[in-house]
């Protein structure tokens, strides 16, 4: 039995209405100065790391990281790349970055249906509660007992700390997801209903598809998250060879630490996967909680 999804005219439509609201108000000079202070912080960083990551070791040293590149030289992400192993850095780090975005967005699409549509009991609405005070549990309170049950459960590897990415990103994606439901009108699950279908073809063939903004938006956030972590993978992982990239760079950090240029070779090859899905995906998170935010 296939269903189609309905269009949500109603919150489409408001949402249509506040852009035309704030897009025909002029920004104050005040907010105008702080969002250029802002992107100031984040593009000088930037052009720094660009401009000493393609510059010669003599360049690098001379004092003036501000200065371009004369010539380019890529000899410091030939030496990052070989010094750190990158390839099997960069596997390792897809692997479990994978697994953590695929694991959220399923296990955060289920429980928040499930939540949300049996909000009046008493259960399911103290889970919600229980998972949204995980949220302001840090993982270096709870990583000593982690690091041994994983250890214990034979878990002390990509696998365990793709599962402990997914248990600490489901508090965050749950409140979106749970958000985001709460708009979807009912009717809709009604209807599928009185034509036959069952729970579970009316979550994977009507609401999960009408979930795909926030999908979207709890998958970038889940890929950054991911990405980027330090800490869960220095400590759980054992074997130093399936390490992830943020780990090897402070690794091998004290092998290339006055090499400046390798330096930031090797930060600019780590980062530049995560810069490059935001780039591509941004317009979908400001979508995704503007619409969780909207409700029907």
């Amino acid at each position: 039995m296939a269903i189609q999804p309905a269009l949500l005219s109603g919150p489409k439509a408001r949402r249509s209405s506040l852009s035309s609201d704030l897009g025909g108000r002029k920004p104050s000079f005040s907010l105008t100065i702080v969002l250029l202070l802002c992107a100031v912080t984040v593009i000088v960083p930037l052009y720094v790391t660009l401009s000493m990551a393609f510059k010669t070791p003599g360049q690098a040293v001379d004092g003036n990281a501000f200065s371009l590149p004369a010539p380019f030289s890529i000899e410091g992400f030939v030496t990052a790349w070989n010094l750190t192993n990158y390839p099997a850095a960069f596997f390792f780090s897809a692997i479990i970055t994978a697994g953590t975005v695929a694991g959220t967005v399923l296990l955060g699409a289920l429980a928040s249906f499930a939540i949300s549509r049996n909000w009046d009991h008493r259960l399911f609405r103290w889970s919600f509660f229980y998972l949204l005070a995980a949220m302001f549990i840090p993982f270096p309170v709870v990583a000593l007992p982690q690091i041994q049950l994983t250890g214990l459960a034979g878990l002390d590897n990509p696998i365990g700390v793709t599962i402990l990415h997914i248990m600490f990103q489901l508090s965050f994606s749950i409140l979106l997801f749970t958000a985001f439901l709460r708009s979807i009108p009912a009717e809709l699950e009604e209807s599928a209903r009185i034509d036959g279908a069952t729970t579970w073809q009316t979550f994977w063939q009507l609401i999960f598809p009408l979930l795909a903004p926030m999908s979207a938006t709890v998958a970038i956030f889940a890929f950054l998250a991911s990405w980027n972590d330090f800490m869960m993978p220095s400590l759980i992982t054992s074997d130093s060879s399936m390490q992830t990239l943020p780990v090897v760079q402070r690794i091998f950090q004290t092998q290339f630490s006055n090499n400046y240029n390798v330096s930031f070779a090797s930060y600019l090859m780590a980062m530049a996967p995560a810069i490059i899905v935001f780039l591509f995906t941004q317009r979908w998170v400001m979508e995704g909680v503007t619409q969780g935010a909207v409700k029907g």
